[in-house]
């Protein structure tokens, strides 16, 4: 008798056993919300990595609204199917088909587009209040720490940006003008002549500077003259200016592209060639931030920014700063300065360029030096370019172009 309930008892272990193995695999897709069929109520979703997927909630699926930056869904407010919106972040957790084009959810978390874009402003804010950035002139990764050149009335001073065990570190990805693409990175990654962001506090003789958060960045900025436009490919071939060699410049939605109106193009000439109103010389070369406004860009971002770009974007936590106001200061000019400027200027169309027009272009360090995306583009810019030394333009866009765009914050 005892034998036999052994035998049932391990029959039953093995059918439950099978049963579990049986059951498919849950698992996560992020992304935004790009359509929403109100009769069946599948949501078709454009996720982080570049792909669609179709989500069909269960009859019985949990919706939830988290707030940005949140990482407890205990934090979430039910909502329902209906409180969706074109646009909204979502994380969706269910089973996924085989061919990863379809998922049947159980559990869907959403941040609103309108709680993301609220959380932008607060982040933006808050890194125009106590941001820094510029570029790297040293580095001591044993330190944890970074040395920057800032601008004061009294002239350029160094400012050593030191982390700790809790300071949120990011790192652009090469060929990404999107702090949502950023990496988790380590100061020792850091290079000299890196443009980096950091948010945190300063010490009373303004030397020293505790950073919560810090976003770096390989950049490149190239100034050139445009060849041919493929406007059907968002694409143009330049000429480099400074090494003389042909460049493929790529442009996505992600892409902000100003065009100078001639006396401000003329303004900012004269500072940079030292000619500034008012007896201020400017600093060929520092145009408009190699030095640390206490602006972030958009990121970040894009970020920026960081950024972010617009280096939105928002900011570090992509949901973080991004987009206008992110890490990415400028030559900050009676509570403005550039990045600001720019952006109230009306958006260019690739069309609007022609052949011979000359350019600044901001990017990311790709894997290819032959080609580039840009983060920030700006025409009209001939009479700062030939007010500015060759060797010094490559410093003109200074940090502006940190990218900080919104992302899922905790919802990764």
């Amino acid at each position: 008798m005892n034998i036999t309930l052994m035998r049932c008892a391990v029959m039953a272990c093995l059918v439950v056993g099978v049963a579990a193995a049986q059951q498919p695999a849950r698992t996560n897709v992020v992304g935004a919300i790009q359509a929403i069929d109100s009769a069946s109520g599948q949501i078709t979703l454009h996720t982080d990595d570049g792909k669609t997927v179709k989500i069909t909630p269960h009859a019985g699926a949990r919706f939830l609204r988290l707030p940005p930056g949140e990482k407890s869904l205990a934090n979430g407010t039910p909502i329902t199917a209906a409180d969706l919106g074109e646009g909204d972040r979502l994380l969706a957790r269910g089973e996924l088909s085989d061919d990863k084009t379809s998922m049947t959810a159980s559990t869907l978390v959403v941040m609103t587009k309108g709680d993301l874009a609220k959380k932008r402003q607060a982040d933006q804010a808050e890194w125009q209040k106590r941001g820094v950035g510029g570029l790297v002139t040293a580095v001591d990764p044993n330190a944890g720490e970074v040395t920057i050149k800032t601008r004061t009335f009294e002239g350029t001073k160094p400012l050593v940006i030191a982390a700790n065990a809790q300071t949120m570190i990011r790192r652009y990805a090469p060929d990404s003008v999107k702090f949502a693409d950023a990496k988790p990175g380590t100061v020792a990654e850091i290079k000299v002549g890196d443009q980096v962001r950091a948010l945190g506090t300063k010490n009373e003789d303004g030397t020293r500077y505790a950073a919560e958060e810090l976003v770096s960045g390989t950049f490149r900025n190239v100034a050139a003259t445009v060849t041919t436009i493929d406007a059907a490919n968002n694409t143009m071939k330049v000429m480099d200016l400074a090494t003389k060699k042909p460049l493929l410049v790529h442009l996505n939605g992600d892409s902000m592209m100003r065009k100078l109106p001639e006396m401000m193009a003329k303004m900012i000439a004269m500072r940079v060639s030292g000619a500034a109103p008012g007896g201020a010389p400017g600093a060929a070369g520092s145009w408009p931030g190699a030095g640390g406004g206490q602006r972030p860009q958009g990121a970040p971002p894009a970020g920026g920014g960081p950024g972010a770009a617009g280096p939105g974007a928002a900011g570090p936590g992509a949901a973080g700063p991004g987009g206008p106001g992110g890490p990415g200061a400028g030559m900050r000019r009676g509570g403005g300065d550039m990045q600001q400027m720019l952006e109230h200027l009306p958006a260019m169309k690739l069309e609007d360029l022609k052949q011979g027009d000359a350019i600044i272009v901001s990017s990311t360090e790709g894997t290819d030096p032959g080609q580039v995306t840009a983060i920030m583009l700006v025409a009209g810019v001939e009479p700062i370019l030939s007010a500015t030394p060759a060797s010094q333009r490559a410093m003109m866009l200074g940090s502006w172009n940190l990218d900080m765009s919104a992302g899922m914050g905790g919802m990764q």
